[in-house]
């Protein structure tokens, strides 16, 4: 009885908006959805863009590693061979007249041997981790260029654990950004406050684990 007594004699019931309130609140609400916003953008720009390059890496990981075992296998094979003529020899199963040509096949393959050794720990370490005298590998006709696969797994550490962020980041950007989207409909300013400080907060916490995630990329 007292609310419609109230409402017909013109004035608003406590749980209605003044304009001034309401104005206000629409400021508010227009600006942070604004500013979140364009954070969610920005965030999902980085996101994909690094999650693209995660799966590049991961690529020429699974095909560095592929390399690496066919120097393995290689170097299996030439070890297979020498430690073979090693044994003939041994066993007196070679007799003078081949001895010098099967010692020169034992030195050619100790020499293969060193090789792909000296290769695979490139493949693994880098170029860039040795001296120019222990790199033996040529990529696109020149040496010096092989990335490792131990520089490799440091980078796809760092953009997977970026990659996380990034999502997690983006989960609490859109959550604020509907909690926002509500706060504008509902018309009790109770709620409207409640709405608002839950939109800033997951707002700001998404915020911060987009800033977390170029952090882990060394950007900011």
């Amino acid at each position: 009885m007292t609310n419609e007594a109230t409402q017909q004699d013109g004035s608003k019931p406590k749980d209605d908006l003044s304009e001034d309130q309401k104005g206000r609140f629409e400021v508010w609400f227009g600006l942070s959805l604004a500013l979140f916003a364009a954070v969610l953008a920005i965030n999902e720009l980085a996101g994909g863009k690094y999650g693209d390059d995660e799966l590049k890496m991961t690529t020429e990981k699974t095909s560095a590693y592929l390399w690496y075992q066919s120097k393995g296998i290689k170097e299996s094979l030439a070890e297979g061979q020498r430690d073979t003529l090693k044994a003939l020899i041994a066993s007196g199963s070679v007799d003078a007249a081949h001895r010098s040509g099967i010692d020169q096949t034992i030195v050619e393959l100790d020499r293969k041997i060193a090789r792909y050794e000296a290769e695979k720990t490139e493949i693994l370490e880098g170029s860039a981790s040795l001296g120019p005298d222990q790199q033996v590998l040529e990529v696109d006709g020149a040496k010096g260029k092989v990335v490792g696969v131990k520089d490799m797994d440091r980078d796809l550490q760092r953009l997977s654990a970026a990659g996380d962020r990034f999502d997690i980041a983006t989960l609490f950007l859109q959550l604020c950004l509907v909690f926002g989207a509500l706060g504008l409909i509902v018309t009790k300013p109770k709620m409207k406050r409640t709405f608002l400080i839950t939109m800033v907060v997951g707002g700001v916490l998404g915020a911060a684990l987009s800033a977390m995630g170029f952090v882990a990329l060394g950007v900011l």
